[in-house]
This record gives structure tokens, sequence and C-alpha cells, in this order.
């Protein structure tokens, strides 16, 4: 058996890290556009934090 492992199809480092930084941005881009998009229905229904 050849038990040799390739790096090629794993991809290089760069682009794991590449994928990681881009699902890490995605990921708090949503939570902000929801965090907001509630922060905006709790507006309209007359929650609004006392300034």
């Amino acid at each position: 058996m050849n038990d040799t492992t390739s790096t090629n199809t794993s991809g290089t480092l760069l682009q794991r890290l590449g994928w990681l930084v881009l699902i890490w941005v995605c990921s708090i881009a949503s939570l902000g556009a929801v965090a907001g998009l509630m922060r905006l229905l709790m507006g309209f229904a007359g929650m609004t934090p006392s300034a």
C-alpha cells in the first residue's frame, strides 16, 4: 500500500486561511445584519433605549 499524502489535494495554506477569513467575515456581517434588524424592529415596537 502506498501511504503518501499529497498537499495539493487539500489546497495551500494561504487558500485555506483565505477561506477561513472569508467565512469569519461573512458570519460577523450576518450577525451584525440580524442585530441591526432586531434593533430596528424593537424601535418600531417602542422599545427604545433610554439614553
